[in-house]
């Protein structure tokens, strides 16, 4: 018997094609990543083993298709415990948006993403499987004026006319036989609030300066402490918890207002949420079902029912005959058989999935589309303007009866950066390229190193080795820079203002890019650029080991288009070795090795940074380790503070023999001259000497 299901991995297909047509781009991706199952390399080391596979649909009997079933990776025990740490509800957000980056080790684990679309209502016909809404006026409608009309309340229930039978036999069975009892129901509300995007500027800079708030019923949060300064697509990620009383309190307001120093707070937009639509419908909206059971792990179950509690209760609604299970792994609803064995390729558990039989009611419950874990998109309108979009809110909300154990919250605290600090030693330069002639026509430069984290900008440098003759220059110097880092994005954050009278500090993400320039120092005019390398921490070449097997086909972007291996300086924490630099001022030019420089990177947490303290440069505390002054030759100085070093080293070192010669016949001359101006003195008293 074919029947049409609802796929787990997202939207509704109608038969087994839909889930062939999945597999097929599954193998696919295998393929393209090296045609196992094992998804490429990673920086960590260690053997993958697949423990579970992805979902293998299909009509019954389709257990001859689960040997082409992608089966994605599983990571051993000895890389557990890492791997769970690298996991947390923002994984799952990334994955589920589409960024294969944020959510990669998401996706290498082969964990399922959320549903990620429009409003709720718009999915599930606004929830009115059950009822219909009919808004109750008060005073009389104006069609030329609606703005005068003032809904007070709502109606909620539905008509349906039908014919009698001629035959005088009974009418058909009457509607809402399941109808909910005219009780008030006590429901505990969790609103999660995790973004907003495409805000309409409420500030004369272009910006606004958003935060949310909630209002239901007569209780109102307006989160002021958590505004979110310049910006139009801020990162909340908060969470609210409210009582309610159904049907006394059943619409939710979610709003976005703009944060004003001296003046009132603007409202930029707000979307309203039926709260008793979603609780009475038979989709169940009151909290998203995952696509799988876990009953441990980073994704444990977070409903308030199981899988096989939410099951017979649907059923119940839909005014069915209780599920009939036959063991563990085939159930009957509604006159239809499911079996484990549509869902998951046999033998392939995962160590964190529950039971069996709550693990297929779980499937059975996706198949009759019910809610699944979802986010919204939803619109946020002003009601100054009630037809612009002012923009969009991603969130969702859980609805718990009080009156069951209500599970605890999910965390969506944005993640939290480590306080990390780069040290960077630079030893030594080598081949570096001569800028300048000297007097004596030697070709020369005085070299020195720059250093900074791109994004931050406050740069270092080390003193200068003069008259490099060739192209070595040594240093021992020591940069450091704190950072703040997050691990599961790859990125810095930066904080800071925009300009000096600005009161916030607003948030930057950029790659953990190190940059390290050569230079040539003058004194008289600017110095001259020699060349540079830019190092990505996550992704930096391996360097080498000497200076003379150093080359620009070391460099992950080298023109021969070489695969070079990578390394990660955040896994490996200490790397030293020679890079080479290059000077690319045309684009068009294929790059020139300038230079080579030995480096020795180290990153630290900030605990280990205490506990190992160092100094900028040589000054102290001068450790970890020890930095001696570097061993120049005696020709490095600079001649404008040292005169004395300049003729020994310049005038005497070059012009020795000349400088001799010179003296020898000076010395000369002055005989000569001496003689020749005593010479007629001498003769003139001789002869006096001789007639006297």
């Amino acid at each position: 018997m074919e029947r049409e299901r609802a796929s787990p991995l997202g939207g509704f297909s109608s038969n087994a094609s839909t889930y062939k047509s999945l597999l097929d781009t599954a193998s696919k991706f295998r393929e393209k990543v090296g045609g196992s199952s094992n998804l490429g390399s990673s920086s960590r080391s260690g053997t993958r083993k697949s423990v579970y596979s992805w979902f293998s649909h299909g009509s019954e009997g389709s257990d001859e298709d689960s040997d082409s079933a992608w089966e994605p990776p599983y990571y051993g025990d000895e890389e557990e415990d890492q791997l769970v740490d690298d996991l947390d509800w923002w994984s799952k957000y990334y994955a589920s948006i589409g960024d294969e980056m944020l959510g990669r080790v998401y996706n290498e684990r082969g964990y399922e993403p959320m549903e990620y679309f429009e409003e709720l209502e718009l999915r599930f016909g606004n929830f009115k499987d059950l009822a219909e809404s009919y808004p109750i006026w008060h005073g009389k409608h104006d069609d030329l004026e609606p703005e005068l009309d003032r809904a007070v309340g709502y109606f909620k229930g539905t008509f349906r006319i039908y014919p009698l039978p001629a035959d005088g036999s009974e009418p058909p069975p009457r509607m809402l036989q399941n109808a909910p009892s005219n009780e008030t129901v006590e429901l505990k509300v969790r609103i999660y609030v995790i973004k907003a995007k495409d805000l309409q500027p409420q500030d004369p800079n272009g910006f606004s300066d958003p935060y949310p708030a909630v209002k239901l019923g007569k209780t109102k949060i307006r989160d002021r402490d958590n505004y979110k300064p310049k910006c139009l697509e801020p990162m909340f990620g908060l969470v609210y918890e409210l009582d309610c009383t159904i049907p006394l309190e059943s619409e939710l307001k979610v709003q976005i207002f703009d944060y004003d120093y001296l003046s009132g707070d603007d409202l930029i937009g707000e979307t309203k949420i039926d709260l008793e639509n979603r609780f009475l419908s038979t989709h169940r909206g009151i909290c998203g079902l995952p696509k799988r059971y876990y009953t441990s792990g980073p994704y444990k179950w977070r409903d308030c029912q199981t899988p096989k509690e939410i099951l017979e209760e649907w059923c119940s609604s839909q005014v069915l005959s209780p599920p009939m299970w036959s063991g563990n792994c085939r159930v009957k609803v509604a006159g239809v058989l499911y079996q484990l064995s549509d869902y998951e390729v046999k033998g392939k558990v995962h160590k964190d999935w529950g039971p069996a039989d709550e693990r297929l009611a779980l499937y059975v419950l996706l198949d009759n589309k019910l809610v699944p874990e979802h986010i919204e998109q939803r619109t946020l309108y002003n009601p100054l303007r009630p037809e612009i979009a002012q923009g969009v809110i991603e969130m969702f909300v859980d609805i718990f009866p009080k009156s069951r154990e209500v599970p605890a919250p999910i965390n969506i605290t944005p993640r939290a950066p480590q306080d990390l600090e780069l040290r960077v030693i630079i030893w030594n330069c080598s081949d570096v390229v001569m800028s300048d002639q000297s007097i004596t026509g030697e070709m020369m430069s005085d070299i020195y190193v720059k250093g900074w984290l791109k994004g931050q900008d406050k740069k270092q440098r080390t003193d200068v080795h003069y008259r490099s003759l060739n192209g070595e220059g040594n240093f021992n110097w020591r940069f450091i820079f704190p950072f703040e880092y997050l691990p599961a994005e790859e990125v810095m954050v930066i904080k800071k203002k925009e300009h000096f009278f600005s009161i916030d500090k607003h948030e930057e993400k950029h790659d953990a890019v190190f940059c390290v320039q050569i230079w040539d120092n003058d004194i008289f005019q600017s110095d001259d650029f020699l060349g540079v390398l830019e190092l990505n921490l996550n992704r930096m070449p391996k360097p080498s080991k000497f200076a003379k097997t150093v080359s620009l086909d070391d460099l992950i972007d080298n023109d021969k288009g070489k695969e070079v291996q990578v390394v990660s300086l955040f896994d490996q924490k200490n790397i030293k070795g020679w890079w080479p630099c290059y000077c690319d001022y045309d684009p068009s030019i294929p790059r020139e090795l300038t230079g080579k420089v030995e480096m020795e990177l180290e990153v630290l947490t900030k605990e280990d940074a205490e506990a190992k303290p160092a100094g900028r440069a040589r000054d102290e505390p001068n450790e970890n380790p020890r930095l001696k002054p570097p061993d120049r030759p005696a020709t490095s100085f600079s001649w404008f503070t040292s005169p004395w070093k300049s003729i020994r080293y310049i005038l005497w070192a070059n012009y020795k023999w000349y400088i001799i010669g010179g003296l020898l016949f000076i010395l000369i001359l002055a005989f000569i001259l001496i003689f020749l101006y005593s010479l007629p003195g001498g003769v003139a008293q001789k002869l006096l000497d001789e007639f006297s």
